[in-house]
């Protein structure tokens, strides 16, 4: 595996808390990256059949790692930590991973990706229309570029929460804010209070992020809304399963370019 440098953001908030990261994801991905992501990906990729895959804000390459052998893949993310140990979970000759920042134009040579990909990490980029030119960039004329977002429509930090009607006894999702961009501080570890280490989540509406796409040259082909496969005991099991089955927690969206 070759590593090719470029100056990034230092003030990634990410490098900081890539030791966590690594221990959250481990080898297999997080609960929902191993039950819901990684299986939901599995049968796009059945259809898209990458050859080349550009993974950007690849973090610590959970994708490589469910990929076919013969796939070619490149991991793009601004943090060296996160990178140092994609390359120590990675096995394949065919893999490479390169540090750069995610919204500078892309210093690869590399023009004819036919998928590429971004999970769970857009809504951790301040300029999300960067990344989408960037994909756009690299990628071969009708190739595709796939999203993988917490729902943006219900899984805002901050302005979505669960809540509880009990005369009707049901538990229904509540938005305070939606169409309003939003930057907004994530602690870590939230037990630490204000000593915490901190990352930001970039919130864009559904409308905003299409609009960007469209900017960036893409057509959106196909959305999915993937629910939380958890199931909930007890009195109130009923309701949450309920609700966990209606109201999704990712989005997934595959872009085409035009």
């Amino acid at each position: 595996m070759k590593k090719k440098t470029q100056p990034a953001n230092k003030n990634s908030s990410w490098e900081s808390v890539s030791s966590w990261y690594d221990k959250l994801v481990g080898s297999k991905g997080h609960y929902y990256h191993e039950k819901v992501i990684l299986p939901k990906l599995h049968n796009l990729f059945s259809v898209y059949r990458p050859s080349a895959l550009l993974d950007l804000a690849c973090g610590q390459g959970i994708l490589s790692r469910i990929l076919p052998d013969e796939v070619t893949y490149t991991g793009v993310d601004a943090s060296h930590s996160l990178l140092q140990a994609a390359k120590k979970h990675s096995r394949n000759k065919k893999h490479t991973f390169y540090q750069q920042d995610l919204t500078q134009p892309l210093d690869l040579q590399k023009k004819d990706f036919d998928v590429a990909t971004i999970l769970l990490a857009l809504q951790n980029i301040p300029d999300p229309l960067a990344v989408m030119k960037s994909a756009w960039a690299h990628l071969k004329p009708n190739s595709r570029f796939v999203l993988v977002l917490n729902h943006p429509c219900f899984r805002i930090p901050r302005q979505t929460s669960w809540m509880v009607d009990e005369e009707k006894k049901i538990q229904y999702r509540r938005v305070d804010r939606y169409l309003t961009p939003l930057t907004i501080p994530i602690q870590a570890h939230p037990s630490q209070g204000e000593k915490s280490v901190q990352t930001f989540s970039y919130h864009y509406s559904l409308s905003a992020i299409s609009s960007m796409l469209q900017k960036a040259g893409f057509v959106i082909e196909l959305m999915e809304e993937w629910c939380c496969d958890r199931q909930s005991t007890g009195p109130k099991g009923k309701m949450e399963n309920r609700s966990r089955n209606e109201i999704p927690m990712f989005l997934a969206i595959v872009a085409m370019k035009i």
